[in-house]
């Protein structure tokens, strides 16, 4: 909710205003109990009448009946259940994006065509995959889903971490050695497009998942973790969508500043109104 528009708006703000113009037509908020007041208070009153929206709670205690939550357990289960408590309120194929990126209106409207073509009985998603060199920080190192692509389609999703550009090249360390990256390199930003049987896996998967590392407090079920798995399996294909925007977002404090600076020259050139809302 933090406000990084000219007229207060948050990132997810121009998440949800580029989702509008590429065709979606419903936002499911999946939020943390502890701020569901607040951000209701927020977003309810600035949608209104723009879009139907749904707010759902990633609760702990949201798993596969049948399990059992351990008493220690005090953080949520990451990505990937958060996407599976959203089941009961997703009829339709659907985009997941992370809250606090910024995508661009390209992303959305590439993978908007994409899914206007899908059925609900198919086991074709997608993935809107970004040049990393347009989604490093210029405050610290980060972490990328680097993907592997063939035939232009998903191979797997190797993480990689504290990525940062050295010297002129992109790094990443492995095993405590730095690695140099092709800069172009696609890499995910959690900007996917599934189809509701998706979820069927998802449960599977999240039932399997907390059964191995029930005791494994800070364990957590990430969306890769599935879409690696199903293609591995042979269960589904995974189409590689993308975007040449510029991502953005807030991973250290001083992103902030540079995220405000990015969206007023959009605003500036006219990508973006001054109030999105009004």
């Amino acid at each position: 909710m933090d406000q990084i528009g000219p007229s207060g708006e948050s990132i997810i703000d121009y998440s949800v205003f580029d989702a509008i113009r590429a065709g979606f037509g419903k936002v499911v908020f999946v939020i943390n109990p502890k701020i569901e007041k607040e951000f209701k208070e927020v977003y309810e009153r600035r949608l209104s009448g723009k879009i139907e929206t749904a707010y759902v709670l990633q609760e702990l205690s949201k798993i596969p009946e049948g399990l059992h939550l351990h008493p220690g357990r005090k953080k949520p289960w990451g990505t990937g259940h958060a996407v599976l408590v959203a089941r009961d309120l997703i009829h339709e194929p659907f985009a997941v994006i992370n809250a606090d990126d910024f995508y661009g209106a390209e992303a959305f409207k590439v993978l908007g065509s994409y899914l206007s073509t899908m059925k609900n009985d198919v086991t074709h998603y997608a993935m809107v995959g970004y040049p990393l060199k347009n989604t490093l920080s210029e405050n610290g190192s980060v972490s990328r889903g680097v993907c592997q692509v063939q035939d232009g389609k998903l191979a797997a999703v190797v993480e990689r971490t504290s990525i940062v550009r050295k010297d002129g090249h992109i790094v990443y360390e492995e095993n405590g050695e730095q690695v140099p990256v092709d800069e172009d390199v696609l890499v995910s930003m959690n900007l996917w497009g599934f189809i509701p049987g998706y979820f069927d896996y998802s449960e599977t998967y999240f039932r399997e998942f907390i059964q191995a590392h029930a005791n494994e407090l800070t364990a957590e079920f990430y969306i890769p973790f599935v879409v690696n798995k199903l293609i591995k399996e042979k269960k589904a294909t995974v189409r590689v969508l993308e975007s040449l925007d510029q991502w953005f977002g807030v991973t250290y404090q001083a992103d902030k500043a540079v995220t405000i600076k990015k969206l007023r020259a959009m605003v500036e050139a006219g990508t973006y109104p001054v109030s999105l809302w009004s």
